[in-house]
């Protein structure tokens, strides 16, 4: 009797404690992210909120797709691998509720050598890869545009497709490629421009490797942030708050600076 009264009074005690205390906080950050860079650079911020007792659980993910599905469905709290024109994009296309906490780096986007090592070797009829998805398609065709390969119709802006294209001097063949298969195509067409993580997995670097490449001041650097995403509502979370300010850290700026040497840019 006595031990059932000892462990009586221990439940009472531990109900009052937690309605004196309120509900526990939630430790564990659970966040998507593409290997490179967004996976290294969150395992900087790791070692950051982890002092500030915080569990930082990264699944990678390989396409653009997933990360925003199972942060839409509740399966993990925040992602990090797009920017603000995809995000836009794939919340109309698939009636998504996702929205911006922080914008953190920007990776330029570069047009790298295939089978022709130069712009100006480019002959009439030469295949270019760029990438399929809406916004990076379109911003590759500006980029082509910027280096005075092509013309776009100025109305179609950041949804511009190949069918956009109004003046082709060289007739370029523009091959429309899933982003993850361009470095791997580079053997096969005569330039590609490709996307800074996937460019980076490749071995590739934008300020070294790439013809040509968006430039830290233009519109692009602002426009393409790479940016921390949850689903509505969840803006205000602690571990998502925790999340945003190590990634906006000291610490990750140096990081960036020093692993990547310009082919990834801090936005902060």
């Amino acid at each position: 009797m006595k031990k059932i009264l000892a462990l009586a009074l221990a439940l009472v005690l531990a109900l009052s404690l937690t309605a004196c205390g309120g509900a526990a906080k939630d430790t564990t950050i659970t966040v998507a992210a593409s290997p490179t860079p967004h996976a290294e650079i969150l395992e900087v911020a790791k070692e950051i909120l982890a002092k500030d007792g915080y569990t930082l659980e990264i699944t990678e993910f390989v396409d653009y797709v997933q990360p925003n599905l199972v942060v839409e469905q509740g399966e993990l709290l925040a992602n990090y691998f797009q920017h603000q024109p995809y995000l836009d994009d794939f919340n109309v296309q698939n009636e998504t509720h996702l929205v911006t906490v922080a914008a953190i780096h920007y990776e330029p986007l570069g047009i790298y050598p295939g089978k022709t090592a130069a712009l100006a070797d480019l002959a009439e009829g030469a295949k270019v890869a760029v990438p399929n998805d809406t916004t990076n398609e379109a911003r590759a065709l500006l980029l082509l545009e910027t280096n005075g390969l092509i013309k776009i119709d100025p109305a179609a802006g950041l949804s511009a497709t190949k069918n956009d294209i109004i003046e082709n001097p060289l007739n370029l063949e523009i091959i429309e490629l899933e982003a993850a298969q361009l470095a791997r195509s580079l053997q096969d067409v005569d330039i590609a421009v490709i996307n800074g993580n996937y460019a980076i997995e490749a071995g590739l670097n934008a300020s070294s490797d790439a013809l040509a490449k968006e430039e830290k001041d233009s519109l692009a650097a602002t426009t393409y942030a790479n940016i921390l995403v949850v689903k509505e509502g969840n803006e205000k979370n602690e571990g998502v708050q925790a999340l945003a300010k190590a990634l906006q850290s000291d610490e990750v700026r140096t990081f960036i600076d020093e692993t990547y040497q310009g082919a990834v840019v801090a936005m902060f």
